[in-house]
């Protein structure tokens, strides 16, 4: 299992997900120039990350019970929704990781 989500193709298609998250990201930042917003927290972003890795989960799940069913929904639609949902929640995983050892980090800093 570890050498699945260690896999080359795995990183690789982790990285390209992440690199079209971030161009998609400043794109959006990119149009909305010049309007007065307020900034985003980073509690915001997380929320919207763990809602978009649940979505992808759900949606997967919905695939492949419609497949199981026996409707007209193609392997292969199941196993590519399922594998981005699996990435989705991997990418999602190794940041509460770094967040939580950033943590721990900042908590053991000598005062």
């Amino acid at each position: 299992m570890v050498e699945n989500i260690t896999s080359n193709a795995n990183i690789a298609s982790m990285l390209q997900t992440l690199q079209s998250h971030a161009a998609r990201a400043s794109s959006i930042a990119g149009a909305s120039e010049g309007v007065n917003r307020p900034k985003s927290d980073f509690s915001d972003l997380i929320l919207q990350a763990i809602g978009s890795t649940n979505a992808a989960q759900l949606d997967s799940q919905k695939t492949a019970q419609a497949f199981e069913r026996g409707e007209a929904v193609p392997l292969t639609d199941v196993v590519l929704k399922m594998q981005k949902a699996s990435l989705s929640f991997e990418a999602t995983l190794q940041v509460r990781n770094k967040v939580l050892k950033a943590y721990e980090d900042v908590l053991n800093m000598p005062v």
